[in-house]
């Protein structure tokens, strides 16, 4: 049995890539997932994943997640109507009228200059109602593969990785949260009873990969990556640009951190630090980078069916391709290049 660790990135409706990542990895018999550490999008995938499987095995986390994105792609009020994605069948050109339709450019300059306060009693999370269905006495059992859900704390700054009883709707919806679009979402510490308020876990992992560095679990962690991590073209349009900045930010994190995984590997390979000290940890990635450049932070805040069912099916692909070139590499050694990524 090969044991791998999952992490998760946030991004929206754009973790449907993660869907399509997920079914296809829960199709290899031989393949266990041991942990996930899931941010945004990537802590529902991971919980609808974890619940699933506890009820049903492997089918059942397909099952589960085919729940989760069903619903999601009914929160569509902004979306393209059906009529229009058929004339506009690319992912990206359906992205491009989504960006430059009036009612998107409205939303946007209102969320820069309106609180999500203001709203007062007409304010919701429209994904509130879709995680009080999660069953969370399998999302937080000991059994299946372990849980870290990352938020960021607004008062400090600070990163939050909540597991076991911890993961609830609100820590999960902590995760999700943008400020600019929902209220920060408080959580209650159930060890010290004190009520904190939280953002979007990106900000501070996205997705944390620290949580997988505990002995017991593999070395293998495979990052399923929904934001691109190099755009060839400068944005200069007012929406390329914030779209760019809104890339940047939350990879920062990630890359920071396997920038630490790539140093202790150097030093471990230049028999500076005896190997056991510090987890020599094997790095993997899933993405498509070229999807992901045609795309931007429209399909993630506006979920349109068809580019869900695109996003499903191009994960789906792309694990088969790693799988084919790379899956007797799991357990033996890494496939992502960190030396030429910061070389």
């Amino acid at each position: 049995m090969i044991r791998i660790n999952l992490a998760l990135q946030g991004g929206g409706a754009h973790g449907a890539f993660t869907w399509g990542v997920l079914d296809r990895l829960l199709q290899e018999d031989d393949i266990e997932i041991a942990a996930i550490s899931g941010t945004s999008a990537g802590a529902l995938n991971g919980a609808a994943l974890k619940a699933g499987w506890l009820l049903g095995g492997r089918d059942g986390a397909r099952e589960n997640l085919d729940w989760l994105w069903t619903q999601v792609a009914r929160l569509d009020d902004m979306a393209v109507p059906l009529w229009m994605q058929a004339w506009l069948p690319t992912p990206a050109a359906i992205s491009k009228s989504i960006e430059y339709s009036p009612l998107f450019q409205l939303s946007d300059t209102v969320s820069r200059m309106m609180s999500p306060y203001a709203w007062g009693p007409l304010y919701e999370n429209p994904l509130e109602k879709i995680v009080d269905q999660f069953d969370f006495g399998r999302v937080c059992a000991n059994e299946g593969p372990q849980l870290f859900v990352c938020a960021t704390q607004v008062r400090d700054g600070k990163v939050r990785i909540f597991e076991g009883d911890a993961i609830t709707t609100q820590s999960i919806l902590a995760s999700a949260c943008l400020p600019t679009l929902f209220q920060a979402v408080k959580v209650t510490d159930p060890e010290t009873g004190i009520v904190e308020a939280f953002w979007d876990g990106g900000y501070t992992g996205n997705p944390a990969l620290f949580p997988l560095f505990h002995a017991e679990l593999p070395d293998d962690v495979v990052i399923v990556n929904i934001n691109p991590l190099v755009r060839d073209t400068i944005p200069v349009m007012p929406n390329e640009i914030q779209n760019r900045i809104n890339e940047i930010s939350f990879n920062s994190s990630l890359l920071r951190e396997l920038r630490a995984i790539e140093f202790v590997q150097r030093l471990i390979s230049a028999g500076k630090m005896q190997e056991g000290v510090m987890k020599n940890v094997l790095v993997h990635m899933i993405a498509d980078d070229a999807l992901m450049n045609d795309l931007s932070v429209a399909t993630k805040l506006v979920p349109v069916p068809s580019v869900i069912a695109t996003l499903k099916e191009a994960g789906r692909r792309a694990t088969g391709e790693f799988l084919a070139h790379h899956k007797a590499d799991l357990g033996k050694r890494q496939t992502a290049d960190l030396v030429r990524m910061f070389g």
